[in-house]
C-alpha cells in the first residue's frame, strides 16, 4: 500500500499497529489482550491485515467488534444453550499456547491435562508453602510441577509407567551442561545417520508443489472468508487436491524408491509399524540406540522422552486426527487444522533437533524457579496404594508428614469413556518396552459409557477417594476437575463420605477437536465428612 491510498483508506478506518491495538483494548475491556492475541486474529483471517511499508496495521473497530463478541455475545450464547452461568475469570481463553505450555509443563504432549494455570489459581487461593498436596490421578505431572514451582510438598499417583516417566523427567534436578553435551551429541549422530539415507530431492519437490497450491488456492483472503462462512470447505478443498493429486502423482513416479531395506524395523511392534514410514522407522531406531547405549539413567530418560515427543510428531497422520488416529496417512492432504495442503514428516531430524533443544531449554528454565520442596512419584493403584508405606523410602518426606499429614487433594479423574491413556501413548510403550495395565484403567475409552461402565466409574473413583482419605488432615481442602456430564460426581462423593461446598462452571474455549459446542468442566471443592 502507498502513502495515497493510506491517505485515503486512513479517515474511512481506524488504522493501528498490532502493539497499539493491544494497549488500546487492553485498557477499553479491562483484561489483557496481548499482541500474540491480535496476530492470531490476522494470521487465521479473523480480522484483514494491512501492510504499510514493511509494517502490519489492523482497523480497531474491527478487532475491538471481534472481542466484544467474544466477551459478551459468546458468553450468553453458551450460558443461554447450557442453562446456567459459568465462572468465566475460569477460562483463561487469552492465554497463548506458551503460556498454557510453560517450561516443563510443555515437555511431551498429554492428552486431557488441565493447564497450569487453572491450578496455581486453587493452590495460591487454598494452600500454603510448605503444605502437601496429593494428585492420585497425577497424568503428566502437571499438578506436581506447578506445587514445585511454588514451593508446595506434593506425591501424584498413576497406574501408567510411562506417565510416571514423563513427571519424573519434568520433576528431576540435572547437571545442565552435562544434559547438554550427551543430548547433542545423541543428535548429531542421528544427523549423519539420516544423510545417507537419501529422499532430500524428492522431499524438496514435494514442498514446492505443496507451496504452489498453498500460494494460489488457499490464501489469507481464503481464511477469511472460511470464517465468514461464504465457502463450503470441504467441496473447494477436494476439488483442489484433486488437482493436486495428478502433479503429485507424477512426482511419485519419477523419484520411486524401493524401501525393503528397512522392511524389517520394528515387524514384531504393530503400532512402530503400521504408522511409520520406513525411512522413519529406520531414524527411530537408531535414535533408540544410542539412548539405550547412554550410562546416565537420568539422562536416558530425557532422551526417551525426546525420542517418545519425536516419534507422537511423525506419526503417518493428518494435524487434526493426531489425538485421535484414524488412518495411516503417508501422502499430503488438505488440513482442516492449518487450512491449507500440509504432508505427513519424511523424517525425524526437524522435529528430533527442536525437541532436543526445546527440552533442554524447558528443563534450565524449570531449574532457575523451581523451589526447594519434596515430590513423590508412585507407579501405582490410587484404589489400593498405601502412601505412608511409599513415604517411608523417603526418610525426610515421612517425617515431615508424620508431623503435619496431607493438607488437600487437586486432581483431574479420567473423564468417563473419552481417553484411552494407555493408547494415546502407544508408540512410546512399544519402543521402550514399557508394560502396559490398559485393564487398570479407570473409566477408559474402550469401556464406554453404558450403564454398566457408570456403575464400575462410580465404584472405582469411590474407592480412590476413600483411600485417600486415610491419609489426609481432617479440615483438608479438596478440588476435583471433571465433566460430570452423565451426573455421576453426587453418588460418588456420597459414597466417599466428602461434602460439597462449592461448584466452579469452567468454560473451555480452546479445545482441539473440530467440535465447536459449548463445553464446561466442573471443579468441584469438597471437604471431609462428618
Amino acid at each position: 500500500m502507498n502513502l495515497d491510498a493510506w491517505l485515503d483508506i486512513q479517515p474511512a478506518k481506524k488504522l493501528y499497529t498490532i502493539k497499539e491495538a493491544s494497549r488500546i483494548l487492553t485498557k477499553k475491556f479491562g483484561r489483557e489482550i496481548k499482541e500474540h492475541n491480535i496476530s492470531y486474529l490476522v494470521q487465521y483471517g479473523r480480522v484483514n491485515k494491512y501492510k504499510i511499508k514493511n509494517r502490519v496495521y489492523v482497523d480497531i473497530d474491527e478487532v475491538e467488534n471481534y472481542y466484544k463478541k467474544l466477551f459478551f455475545e459468546k458468553r450468553k450464547e453458551w450460558e443461554e444453550k447450557l442453562g446456567f452461568k459459568l465462572d468465566w475469570d475460569l477460562a483463561f481463553d487469552l492465554l497463548s499456547e506458551k503460556e498454557r505450555t510453560k517450561h516443563v509443563h510443555g515437555i511431551h504432549p498429554y492428552k486431557g491435562k488441565f493447564i497450569p494455570q487453572l491450578v496455581e489459581y486453587f493452590l495460591k487461593r487454598h494452600f500454603n508453602v510448605g503444605d502437601i498436596i496429593i494428585d492420585p490421578f497425577m497424568g503428566s505431572g502437571t499438578t506436581l510441577v506447578q506445587c514445585m514451582e511454588m514451593g508446595i510438598n506434593s506425591i501424584g499417583i498413576d497406574i501408567s509407567p510411562f506417565n510416571c516417566l514423563i513427571a519424573e523427567v519434568k520433576l528431576q534436578k540435572y547437571d545442565i551442561q552435562k544434559l547438554k553435551k550427551i543430548l547433542l551429541d545423541m543428535l548429531n549422530k542421528t544427523r549423519e545417520f539420516s544423510k545417507n539415507l537419501g529422499d532430500d530431492e524428492f522431499v524438496k519437490e514435494i514442498d514446492k508443489l505443496i507451496e504452489k497450491y498453498n500460494k494460489k488456492y488457499f490464501t489469507l483472503e481464503y481464511k477469511r472468508k472460511l470464517s465468514k462462512k461464504e465457502i463450503d470447505e470441504d467441496n473447494y478443498s477436494e476439488k483442489i487436491m484433486e488437482m493436486f493429486y495428478l502433479e503429485y502423482g507424477k512426482l511419485k513416479e519419477k523419484y520411486y524408491k524401493n524401501d525393503d531395506v528397512f522392511d524389517d524395523i520394528f515387524r514384531d511392534k504393530p503400532f512402530l509399524y503400521k504408522w511409520y514410514s520406513p525411512r522413519i522407522r529406520a531414524e527411530l531406531n537408531f535414535y533408540l540406540n544410542l539412548l539405550n547405549d547412554c550410562k546416565d539413567e537420568t539422562i536416558k530418560k530425557v532422551a526417551m522422552i525426546i525420542l517418545s515427543r519425536t516419534a507422537r510428531s511423525v506419526r503417518g497422520t493428518t494435524h487434526f486426527d493426531l489425538a485421535t488416529l484414524k488412518e495411516p496417512v503417508f501422502d499430503p492432504y488438505y488440513c482442516y487444522k492449518h487450512k491449507k495442503i500440509c504432508r505427513p514428516v519424511q523424517t525425524i531430524l526437524r522435529h528430533l533437533e527442536e525437541y532436543t533443544y526445546d527440552v533442554i531449554s524447558r528443563i534450565e528454565e524449570f531449574s532457575k524457579i523451581r523451589k526447594d520442596a519434596y515430590y513423590l512419584i508412585i507407579n501405582g493403584d490410587s484404589r489400593t496404594v498405601d502412601i505412608e508405606e511409599e513415604l517411608k523410602k523417603h526418610p525426610n518426606f515421612y517425617e515431615l508428614y508424620e508431623n503435619k499429614k496431607i493438607d488437600g487433594i487437586f486432581t483431574s479423574p479420567p473423564y468417563l469413556g473419552q481417553i484411552d491413556y494407555h493408547e494415546q501413548h502407544a508408540y512410546a510403550y512399544e519402543l521402550f518396552d514399557i508394560p502396559r495395565l490398559d485393564e487398570l484403567e479407570i473409566g477408559p475409552k474402550f469401556k464406554g459409557s453404558s450403564k454398566k461402565a457408570q456403575k464400575e466409574y462410580i465404584d472405582d473413583i469411590s474407592d480412590v477417594l476413600i483411600n485417600m482419605k486415610r491419609f489426609l488432615k481432617e479440615d483438608a481442602k479438596i478440588f476435583i476437575v471433571v465433566n460430570d456430564k452423565k451426573n455421576l460426581y453426587k453418588e460418588i462423593f456420597e459414597k466417599s463420605g466428602l461434602i460439597l461446598v462449592r461448584e466452579f462452571k469452567r468454560p473451555v474455549l480452546n479445545r482441539t477437536e473440530r467440535d465447536r459446542n459449548p463445553y464446561y468442566e466442573s471443579i468441584f471443592e469438597l471437604k471431609m465428612g462428618e
